[in-house]
């Protein structure tokens, strides 16, 4: 026997699926007639500006409510720029730079960007309080470790985006900030009192709730004082109790993607966590990036099986419905922009975030050598570095734990060397390596991660960008002198 058609079509209005590649297969449209609420676009669905507007429009065809979400962080997160880099910094560079009406320009200019290409909703912006240098999945993502910096930016950045027309989406609640472990691979642990909460991680929530975020994105994390051995996308003391009843929001709760494994293994499948996810209070459900019409189908079954057996109510399930509709009414009533992003705003951003520690002289020819980072699911495989901006002067790439300090210094020769990598302080073999090399040799070192407090010794001079983005490159290769 199939399923009840009306609970199937009330489930899948919970639901943002996804399809691969850049031209949506007949099913994504299929299940959205049949009430799927929406699609969450990755790069494996964008080659170019006008094939995406054409894949908005197909899904819209059938449904011109449907919800098309993305996201377009910025900086080190980019779905629309994955073949080349953002040409936006990200936030930890807005952080930086501490001019809040000029993120909120940055955010309208993305959003100004997304509205044309016809998607309603950017799963951004990361408004997490990165108080943890080792954070592997954060970093560059948030405005800063100060709660009232964030705060600000965050809220800035949200205007900005629904001036332009595009829900906001903020991002990971609780707050994500504090943890040294990624959600995509394991359930992080966040051990913090409610207390220490409140004074660090909420008031950026606080923030972009008073500036009236369409929504807010859960966090794949366990903090044990309000979740016990659960997730917080799983813990309605944290999205109903804390988020809606103490913090006063009333717009539409996302997951984060269910097929992370801080979710799936929590749960036990992905059918499994979206029904523990509506029970705890979500609206709205980010089944992930690997998704085809059967996930879909079984997910669906999932949710209807557990509204047939009581482990959901169906009043619960109407109420999570009936706020991804509010969502995606207020997407068709928004006023969209009707100016183009402006990507010299991004680069010139980029230019006021650089900060430089010692003297950028005597760099004529340099050996300019890229240590291998590995990206996070977050990031994908973005390129990122000085490569794209150099004028006659290559880059040339190593493994830091693979490479011998004496077989660059022979490289160089009587030349300097720029030495560029992300998150130096903690990469493998990283720090060993610039000590290695400036102990014996000229080196200016370019940090494209989290600006950590660890600086190495006798480098000649350390440039900090705020995140690897291609406007943070092409600042970093003019602050140099060496870009075309």
């Amino acid at each position: 026997m199939g399923l009840d058609a009306g609970l199937r079509r009330l489930a899948l209005g919970t639901l943002l699926a996804a399809y691969p590649g850049p031209v949506p297969p007949d099913w994504a449209g299929e299940l959205l007639a049949d009430g799927l609420a929406g699609h969450t676009l990755f790069g494996t669905n964008v080659h170019d500006p006008a094939q995406v507007a054409a894949s908005t429009a197909a899904l819209r065809s059938g449904r011109p409510d449907a919800l098309v979400a993305i996201d377009e962080e910025g900086g080190d997160v980019t779905r629309l720029a994955h073949a080349t880099g953002s040409p936006y910094p990200g936030n930890a560079a807005l952080g930086a730079i501490g001019d809040v009406a000029l993120t909120r320009r940055v955010y309208q200019s993305i959003g100004a960007e997304l509205a044309a290409l016809g998607i309603t909703v950017n799963l951004a912006p990361t408004v997490d309080v990165n108080t943890a240098d080792e954070n592997p999945v954060i970093g560059t993502r948030s405005f800063g470790a100060d709660p009232v910096r964030v705060a600000a930016h965050s809220a800035a950045a949200v205007t900005g985006l629904q001036a332009a027309g595009v829900a906001a989406c903020a991002k990971h609640f609780p707050g994500h900030g504090a943890t040294v472990a990624d959600s995509h691979h394991e359930l992080p642990t966040v051990d913090a009192p409610p207390s220490l909460l409140r004074q660090r991680d909420l008031p950026p929530f606080g923030a972009v709730i008073a500036a009236g975020a369409r929504a807010v994105m859960t966090a794949h994390i366990r903090v044990p004082a309000l979740t016990g051995a659960d997730p917080a996308t799983f813990s309605r003391a944290v999205l109903v109790d804390l988020l809606r009843t103490d913090l006063g929001f009333t717009g539409a709760v996302i997951t984060d993607a269910l097929e992370m494994k801080g979710a799936a293994v929590a749960a036990g499948g992905v059918g499994p966590a979206a029904v523990r996810a509506l029970a705890a209070g979500a609206d709205l459900l980010c089944i992930g990036a690997r998704v085809d019409a059967a996930l879909v189908e079984r997910v669906a079954a999932e949710i209807v099986d557990a509204l047939t057996d009581g482990r959901l109510a169906t009043a619960r399930v109407e109420q999570a419905a009936g706020r991804a509709a509010e969502l995606a009414a207020w997407t068709r009533t928004a006023a969209r922009s009707t100016t183009a992003g402006d990507t010299e705003l991004g680069y010139a951003a980029a230019r006021r975030a650089i900060r430089v520690d010692g003297v950028l002289t005597g760099l004529d020819r340099p050996l300019v050598v890229q240590l291998h980072t590995e990206s996070t699911i977050a990031e994908g495989r973005v390129p990122w570095g000085l490569g794209p901006h150099l004028d006659g002067v290559p880059e040339m790439r190593v493994i830091a734990t693979e490479t011998d300090p004496a077989t660059l210094r022979g490289l160089a020769g009587d030349r300097p060397i720029v030495l560029v990598g992300r998150h130096l302080h903690r990469l493998p073999g990283g720090p060993e390596l610039v000590a290695g090399l400036a102990a014996e040799h000229p080196v200016t070192v370019v940090e494209m991660g989290w600006p950590a407090q660890w600086r190495p010794a006798g480098v000649r001079a350390f440039v900090t960008t705020y995140g690897a983005s291609h406007a943070n490159g092409r600042a970093a290769a003019e602050a140099l002198g060496l870009a075309g």
